[in-house]
């Protein structure tokens, strides 16, 4: 497992666990669970904020939120 900050352009990962009580709820409800399909689309300027894609929602994550979720990478 890793944080889904180090996860690299492209790559496709299932989210293993996450740190709740360090998540905002809205992530949650727009499908930042584990078991979902999520992948790094792309990096803002300085790398902050993420883009990701969960499922068949587009998201921007702040990296240091992003440390708080862990993602198994996919083949």
């Amino acid at each position: 497992m890793i944080p889904l900050d180090q996860l690299t352009k492209g790559a496709q990962a299932e989210i293993e666990s996450i740190e709740t009580d360090q998540l905002p709820l809205k992530l949650i409800e727009m499908g930042c669970l584990p078991g979902n399909t999520i992948s790094l689309i792309q990096k803002a300027p300085f790398n902050d904020p993420l883009y990701f894609k969960v499922d068949e929602s587009h998201l921007a994550i702040r990296r240091e939120t992003a440390k708080h979720i862990f993602v198994r990478l996919l083949e």
